[in-house]
């Protein structure tokens, strides 16, 4: 396919075509999609575009902990563990342990500073939707989870934190991608998706716009906030 006939084909100009040729220019996932179809590639091209993508700054972490500290809102949807701004120090701990990481006590104190967010004056909103196996799965001893979820009631006490949970019996719905969180920074958002090994931020406008999408959708499933906090205590009292 010539240049002039693939700017067609892409419904680009030709000097955008060029710079897609020399790598002046990203290839978009759109386009890599309608590439695949044209060419029969097996989903190769909008592969390759979504690795280029799930790439991330060595210096993420860094970044994503100082946007943290500096929001003045914060909307969390967790899948998996008690998000790390509510974590105890024993959960944090056997969370650590469980994933087989060296030098806990480095990540510990790591996770410790992060919190102090929580002591500003003002504080930031914070609405924060769990998945209802957040709760539920044991993470160390049962005095341990005990003691996380009476933290979790405690925090909610504070009028600038809510957290409403994500029941089993909604079954599948668009937060059972990832956990993500959506911060809001001087006036911008920029969101924050977690992987395995790694995590991601993300100012592009377009895709911010469809992570707030995903929570509000999450939020048209999750309990409401007094029928959370019900279902933490009974959680919580039923641990022996």
């Amino acid at each position: 396919m010539s240049g002039s006939k693939l700017a067609d084909f892409l419904d680009l100009d030709r000097s955008s075509v060029s710079r897609l040729e020399s790598g002046g220019m990203k290839l978009q996932v759109k386009h890599a999609r309608l590439l695949d179809r044209e060419w029969q590639t097996g989903g190769l091209f909008a592969f390759l575009v979504g690795f280029a993508i799930a790439g991330h700054d060595t210096e993420w972490f860094k970044a994503h902990a100082e946007m943290e500290l500096r929001a003045s809102e914060l909307r969390i949807w967790e899948l998996s563990w008690i998000p790390g701004l509510f974590q105890s120090e024993d959960y944090a701990r056997a969370m650590f342990e469980a994933a087989g990481l060296h030098d806990i006590d480095a990540h510990l104190a790591l996770r410790m500073k992060r919190q102090e967010v929580l002591n500003r004056d003002p504080g930031p909103v914070m609405r924060v939707f769990l998945d209802q196996g957040v709760i539920e799965q044991p993470v160390g001893a049962p005095e341990i989870m005990r003691a996380q979820l009476a933290t979790l009631l405690e925090r909610a006490q504070h009028p600038n934190i809510t957290f409403r949970i994500v029941p089993r019996c909604v079954g599948a719905h668009m937060g059972r991608d990832g956990s993500f969180k959506i911060m809001t920074v001087a006036h911008s958002e920029v969101a924050y998706t977690e992987a395995c090994g790694g995590g991601r931020l993300v100012m592009d406008g377009t895709e911010v716009r469809s992570f707030r999408l995903r929570f509000d959708r999450i939020s048209d499933r999750a309990l409401p906030v007094d029928a959370s906090i019900e279902l933490i205590k009974r959680i919580m009292e039923g641990l022996q």
